[in-house]
């Protein structure tokens, strides 16, 4: 029914419970409580890569705070968790998909608490996924997908015409060009690219600001890959979720919603052109490292093993320490980077089907906020209901569909022809 049906009071709840959703995740941060220092990096290049991070249960308590009691954090999270039950009923859509944010943000504290224990890779493979999870009986696990597009990928860098031009553009360059770029898309939303020594990744996407890290060396590829990434899909969900009227916890990704976010936007960088075969490797990459860890690997045994595929020292740790984050060098792997491919494959998946029966009404829904692709049938009848608001920030692709329409209806079709029979029909043209 529509909103003004539902009584201004109930709307007035929701919002309230919504707003407390937000406020009690603000001091949960996930990468801040994991990352690693430089120093870390610095010990182990001084050692020859032979002696292992020097990373444990203490090193995560004396130089990562958690800045919130994990007891009471887990306790406001269950209470907020029995208003929203008792306040919105049980049943409601919206009811289950913020129970639901509750419980993954209780589970991500005791993942927060466990760090430096096998127990927080336990956790985050049950938030985030593993690689040996299958999408179906029988079919490949995400750990065979990627050495499938592995080979694909390697053959393909061995042409010089695929290799990624030099890395030469600095950081200020960086936020210049994005910073002109992306004030024309979000018109009046006062976003901000600004320069930060402070993170890990090259570059991150806040509540209205992308951050690029000052000694990051970057080509005018990774400047496309960025705007897509980051600025059209990170930023504009963030915007697009704070701007709603009611359910302000859109604005924020629990790990679930992480799975959407990453996998919309590699297939963002694919369907605009901006991606490369260097990228998606880095992505395959990381899915290798992570089931190298996953395996019983340690921190050396991935980091050598990432070096001997012909990827650079400094890459290679930085890939190594991403996987081991949280955990400790022989420890098993923090599973957020299998996101990227896995969320790849369930939103590309979606949006085959979704064309094929004719269901675009529903696709600019994925930019409505931080969501799961599972919620997108409720999140459309609380559209209809006037519970949320359609995005106002919606990249170019999806704001006029014909084009997308035909890439997907051809990759339907192509998708049903047999690639081995293909390759005898062809075999003599290659």
């Amino acid at each position: 029914m529509p909103s003004n049906q539902m009584g201004e009071s109930y709307l007035q709840t929701l919002k309230s419970l919504s707003d407390r959703i937000v406020e009690a995740q603000k001091p949960i941060r996930i990468l801040d409580a994991i990352k690693w220092s430089p120093s870390i990096r610095q010990q182990f290049f001084e050692s020859g890569f032979k002696k292992a991070p020097q990373v444990d249960i203490e090193y995560y308590q004396k130089n990562c705070p958690l800045g919130f009691d994990p007891a009471a954090k887990k306790a406001e999270f269950y209470e907020i968790e029995r208003e929203i039950s008792k306040k919105l009923g049980q049943m409601n859509p919206v009811t289950q998909i913020m129970r639901r944010v509750c419980r993954e943000y209780q589970m991500v504290v005791r993942m927060l608490e466990a760090r430096g224990t096998p127990e927080f890779s336990y956790i985050s493979q049950e938030l985030y996924g593993s690689p040996s999870d299958a999408f179906h009986a029988g079919d490949p696990t995400l750990a065979e997908l990627g050495e499938m597009m592995e080979m694909t990928l390697a053959n393909l860098l061995k042409d010089s015409s695929m290799q990624e031009s030099e890395k030469n553009l600095p950081a200020q360059y960086v936020v210049d060009e994005l910073n002109s770029r992306l004030s024309s898309f979000f018109i009046g939303a006062g976003i901000r690219v600004m320069i930060s020594d402070g993170i890990a990744a090259d570059a991150a996407a806040g509540t209205d600001y992308i951050k690029i890290r000052n000694d990051a060396l970057f080509n005018q590829q990774d400047v496309d890959v960025l705007e897509v990434h980051e600025g059209w899909v990170h930023l504009g969900t963030t915007l697009n979720g704070g701007s709603q009227p009611y359910c302000t916890f859109l604005s924020k990704g629990p790990p679930s919603a992480t799975i959407t976010q990453e996998g919309l936007a590699v297939l963002s960088e694919i369907l605009t052109l901006r991606s490369g075969p260097t990228r998606l490797f880095k992505l395959i990459n990381r899915v290798r490292a992570v089931t190298l860890a996953e395996d019983g690997a340690t921190f050396n045994d991935v980091f050598h093993y990432l070096c001997e595929k012909g990827i650079s020292e400094d890459e290679s740790f930085t890939l190594a320490a991403r996987v081991f984050r949280g955990s400790t060098p022989n420890l098993g792997p923090f599973a957020k980077d299998i996101t990227y491919i896995k969320g790849f494959v369930l939103t590309y998946n979606f949006l085959r089907l979704a064309f094929a029966r004719g269901k675009i009404d529903r696709l600019p829904m994925l930019f409505c906020g931080k969501i799961v692709l599972d919620d997108l049938a409720s999140l459309h009848d609380l559209e209809e209901q006037g519970v949320i608001t359609a995005p106002r920030y919606v990249p170019p692709f999806f704001q006029d569909l014909k084009g997308l329409a035909a890439w997907m209806s051809f990759s339907r079709f192509i998708g049903q022809l047999n690639f081995n029979q293909l390759e005898a029909d062809y075999k003599h043209l290659l």
